[in-house]
């Protein structure tokens, strides 16, 4: 078991012998070490950074999907929905989605029930509605019914319905992008600040998925919400987290650390809420704190924070799974540390399986913590998990 590669490390080797590079070439383009690169290919490793995933991208001259876009053997019950889903998107790109006429106020539902099933990682619920809401809002649009609320509704439903369902699932990163694109065209076409911060959160996740850390920064610097009200302020709030992840992916240590403190500084003010289905907060901006630690390899930092925030205090499933696997990550890179590890990341796994079973991050931290794993209930829990999510075990 301990010298099976990691599915990623596997990937990152067939790469590099189709590029025909040595270990050293690749190692020396990335700036790591060839030590390094071996671990990361064998599995020892986890490819669990942005900023590190773009840099071996970029060694190997591919894109970052083409290291992080994996085919997980599981089957979940949502993924019935992703065909669906992925039709739904298609027909209304091409301006024919086929869907019904429906009044405002019948859609603001649909997608406030949707909305809610995806804060609470209810995956086959959305699924199962995501079609018939997108085609129904693209025909309400196309028939010229309430225009501008149709618009807005578009743009929330979109980024925070559809891109996350997309994300949390695992599927083609491609495919939450047609999402993110679909939002930014309907924001496009409103003058509404909220649905254009909406939208750049999205766009600049989009982008950061695909490495491009500078242009998704730009995305998110012409926003101006200003403070005028609750809904602006979290709205901000949670643009300038983004914007700190993204810093630490680009190693712009002034802008992350400006970034993060007047993150913190707005929810003091705004105590815990979610407007937009944000979930900013206080005890929000502490689980990002901690990925914007592991993002800057700091994981004793990121385990530190992580014991400032009460879990209970999150205000969703999707927050208190993140918070879990994230802690998880910080563990497994922490000496003696790696069973506190496999128990919180299977915290994070009752709470959404999804969300560990198909995250490229999780994968490889699972496979990682494999070829550590003793012989004992720890290790036969995390096997458990790491089959769960179809990895060799």
């Amino acid at each position: 078991m301990g010298d099976a590669p990691s599915e990623v490390g596997r990937r990152l080797r067939q790469l590099r012998h189709a590029k025909k590079k040595s270990l050293a070439v690749i190692a020396g383009r990335a700036g790591i070490s060839v030590s390094y690169l071996s671990r990361l290919e064998s599995g020892a490793r986890a490819l669990d950074r942005r900023s590190l995933i773009k840099g071996l991208a970029d060694a190997l001259e591919v894109a970052p999907s083409e290291i992080t876009t994996l085919a997980p053997v599981d089957h979940l019950e949502e993924d019935h929905s992703l065909g669906p889903v992925r039709l739904a998107i298609l027909s209304v790109t091409m301006g024919e989605p086929d869907g019904e006429v429906v009044p405002v106020n019948i859609l603001t539902k649909r997608a406030t029930a949707l909305l809610e099933a995806q804060r609470q990682c209810d995956y086959v619920s959305v699924g199962r509605d995501l079609p018939a809401l997108i085609r129904d809002m693209h025909t309400t649009l196309k028939a010229g019914r309430d225009v501008k609320r149709i618009l807005e509704l578009l743009v929330l439903t979109h980024v925070q319905g559809t891109q996350a369902w997309l994300g949390d699932i695992g599927a083609n990163m491609d495919l939450g992008w047609q999402a993110a694109a679909l939002a930014k065209r309907a924001a496009d076409q409103t003058d509404d600040p909220l649905s254009h911060a909406v939208s750049a959160f999205g766009t600049a996740f989009g982008l950061m998925g695909a490495g491009a850390f500078d242009l998704a920064s730009k995305v998110l610097t012409v926003q101006n919400l200003g403070t005028a009200s609750p809904e602006a302020v979290q709205a901000t709030g949670m643009l300038t987290l983004t914007s700190s992840l993204i810093a630490a992916a680009r190693k712009n240590q002034s802008e992350r650390l400006a970034a993060i403190e007047y993150a913190a500084d707005l929810a003091d003010h705004t105590g815990e809420g979610n407007a937009l289905w944000f979930g900013f907060g206080p005890s929000n901006v502490g689980v990002w704190r901690m990925s914007i630690a592991l993002e800057m390899g700091d994981y004793a930092e990121a385990a530190r924070i992580a014991r400032t925030v009460n879990p209970d205090a999150l205000p969703s499933p999707t927050r208190k799974s993140a918070y879990w696997r994230e802690y998880g990550r910080a563990l497994a890179r922490l000496p003696r540390r790696q069973d506190d590890a496999v128990l919180a990341l299977r915290r994070a796994e009752m709470i959404s399986p999804a969300r560990i079973h198909r995250h490229p991050f999780m994968r490889s931290i699972l496979a990682e913590l494999l070829v550590k794993a003793k012989r004992d209930a720890v290790g036969r829990e995390l096997r458990g998990m790491a089959y769960r999510a179809g990895l060799p075990v």
